[in-house]
């Protein structure tokens, strides 16, 4: 009988305290996988996100006089311009003109002037940086 009662401690003590593990490791593990693919799709991991950024933070590109990316300045946040546009080729063309050309009445009244010093590849590049800020 001592035998019985101390056989049944000990397993009851095992389950309690989470038998095997196993189910505490699959979530572990799935867990892991989750912060990974979160991680993986980040912005950062986008070739264009670097390339895009070194060409908007040139000071001779004037970028960031007028915009930062999650607050108004004179022209809207680069975030307000990534949730506001699809990123698709057509939107990266039309917004990478206006960067080159200059454009107004989409964010108000205060026009953006023309960008000279930039050529349309880069402006391109730029607009693809842009629009990774997307918030998900």
């Amino acid at each position: 009988m001592k035998k019985i009662l101390i056989t049944s401690a000990v397993v009851l003590t095992f389950v309690a305290c989470g038998g095997s593990g196993t189910e505490n490791k699959e979530a572990a593990e799935q867990k892991s996988a989750t912060s990974e693919a979160a991680e993986a799709t980040s912005p950062t991991d986008n070739p264009d996100y670097e390339k895009g950024l070194v060409l908007v933070a040139k000071p001779e590109n004037l970028c960031l006089t007028c915009h930062k990316i999650d607050e108004k300045v004179i022209g809207p946040a680069y975030r307000d311009v990534a949730n506001k546009y699809e990123a698709t080729e057509a939107n990266i063309k039309m917004l990478a003109e206006k960067v080159v050309k200059g454009g107004s009445g989409v964010w108000g009244d205060v026009a953006m002037p023309p960008n000279a010093v930039v050529n349309i590849a880069d402006a391109e590049q730029m607009v693809k940086y842009i629009l990774l800020l997307k918030n998900k």
